[in-house]
């Protein structure tokens, strides 16, 4: 993530072009306020359920013993015990940061190269040798100039040394990464990195933003660098400066896909950024969406920078913004987010989470760690929980069980996130399930439990496939049933029920 910048996309023309280094909106976007924190409690039967909000800029998550730990820009980074409560543990891209020692120094050649002391999204991996790989990366802002490099530390908190560059961007004339003529249209910014194991414990790095587009690379899991002689790697999607960026992967060894994660539109509260997913049988793909859309085809006009008509149609859109009315019964600050997105995700035992950050309604630049459950539907694609996520066994013994029809009939608050890229913040409209297999009130249609916590509802001739769960509701204080549902479109329909 960074703001947009100038950059001359050395192309034939020699155009002058916006790009940007990650999540820059329309008209520019200012980084995000330090990182902070907040905490938050809701009571559910009679139990205090409490939040510690941390603020980490682009969360990316690794998981050391019991401890959950995000690193995000700005060298900040928290940990938690059980996603819910966060402490912060490092911020800032000073000296005083305990993830390196004396970082100005450390990554001065980083910094000479990018001209400004500045970091933005890592990824935090640990290799076979037991060692973490920090890979870092930082971006001027107003031009194309972006260094990525790694770091190691025995410890999961650093102090990361010896730093290795990887990839540099923006350079004018021949590049070291065997790119004779710099383009900012068509080669990546090599920013936000995220490296992963495949099924076979093939280590690869998926990396970009705006600019070129997301490209990968196959890595040495001896070394953590790349493999000789792939230059920037293969392209994956994005370019002509198209408003797609934060890039992360997630495989499931039950569906058998590879679930690529991005974010369009741009970070700020008026950037308009929202989470969405293609997928892959392949680690470095095609990806592709419902639609069966190769998302490598998906790029920005190249004559119109920033242009988010051509991409907002593609990819399978998880969520947006949003906020809930309250209904009767309820209380507080209505929930609500603004700009979720670049984010990164975890499977553990069976159960899938996505982190990301997101700014709230009123609440202008700032930001804070949020984690959901996910789901998987009866097509194999992610859908994501109405709600923070909160562990089930906080709930009455009762509830832990399946959602059944007669549990699901009833009253909701339906958030329809659309497909768009847009500043608008998409609010609840009341509906009803009816047992009859009806859907009443502000869309009409009908619904049908398929078993194992799996509903269809067609709204409008359009059908949603979806998963059934119990969600703790803050403003109601307590577990309510939810839908999260997805049509082949990329339309994604979050339900809270909130009556009979």
């Amino acid at each position: 993530m960074t703001p947009l910048y100038l950059s001359r996309a050395v192309a034939p023309l020699a155009l002058l072009a916006l790009a940007a280094c990650g999540g820059g909106g329309s008209g520019g976007s200012a980084p995000p306020p330090p990182s902070s924190s907040s905490s938050s409690s809701s009571s559910s039967g009679g139990q205090t359920i409490t939040f510690a909000n941390a603020s980490v800029h682009d969360p990316s998550i690794v998981k050391v013993g019991t401890e959950y730990y995000v690193f995000g820009s700005h060298l900040a980074a928290a940990r938690s015990t059980d996603l819910m409560n966060w402490t912060l543990v490092a911020d800032g891209v000073n000296n005083a940061n305990p993830l390196f020692t004396n970082v100005l120094t450390t990554l001065r050649s980083t910094f000479d190269w990018s001209q400004v002391e500045s970091l933005w999204a890592p990824d935090v991996v640990r290799l076979a040798n037991g060692q973490y790989y920090f890979y870092y990366n930082s971006c001027r802002g107003d031009s194309p100039l972006s260094e990525l490099g790694v770091a190691t530390s025995a410890s999961i908190t650093g102090a990361y040394a010896t730093p290795q560059r990887i990839l540099r961007s923006g350079m004018n004339g021949l590049s070291d990464d065997g790119v004779t003529t710099y383009d900012a249209q068509v080669h990546p910014n090599v920013v936000d990195p995220q490296v992963f194991f495949d099924a076979a414990n093939r280590l690869w790095m998926v990396y970009g933003s705006y600019s070129g587009g997301i490209f990968i690379l196959s890595m040495d899991e001896a070394t953590g660098l790349p493999d000789p002689g792939q230059g920037y790697g293969q392209h994956l999607l994005g370019g002509n400066h198209a408003r797609i960026e934060g890039a992360y992967v997630l495989h499931n060894a039950t569906t058998g896909f590879y679930y690529l994660f991005t974010s369009f539109g741009g970070l700020a509260a008026n950037g308009a950024y929202n989470i969405r997913v293609a997928r892959s049988q392949n680690p470095n793909g095609p990806y592709f969406d419902a639609a069966g859309t190769d998302m490598s085809s998906v790029r920005g006009n190249p004559a119109v920078i920033f242009d988010d008509t051509r991409i907002a149609p593609h990819a399978q859109k998880l969520f947006g913004n949003f906020q809930y009315a309250l209904a009767a019964g309820e209380s507080g600050t209505a929930e609500g987010y603004v700009s979720p997105g670049h984010n990164s995700a975890y499977s553990e035992n069976g159960n899938h989470y996505i982190i990301f950050h997101t700014r709230f309604p009123n609440r202008g630049e700032a930001h804070e760690i949020r984690v959901h459950q996910m789901f998987f539907n009866a097509q194999g694609w992610p859908v994501v929980a109405p709600f923070r996520h909160v562990p089930l066994s906080m709930a009455s013994p009762a509830l832990n069980a399946d959602v059944t029809n007669a549990d699901a009939a009833g009253a909701y608050k339906l958030i329809d996130h659309g497909k768009d890229i847009s500043t608008t913040i998409k609010t609840s409209q009341a509906i009803r399930l009816d047992v009859s297999g009806n859907v009443t009130g502000a869309v009409t249609g009908t619904w049908i439990h398929r078993g194992a916590n799996l509903v269809d509802l067609t709204i409008g001739g359009t059908l949603y496939n979806g998963v059934l769960s119990r969600q703790l509701n803050p403003n109601a204080g307590r577990f309510v049933v939810t839908f999260s549902a997805q049509s082949s479109a990329g339309v994604s329909l979050w339900g809270a029920r909130t009556g009979d």
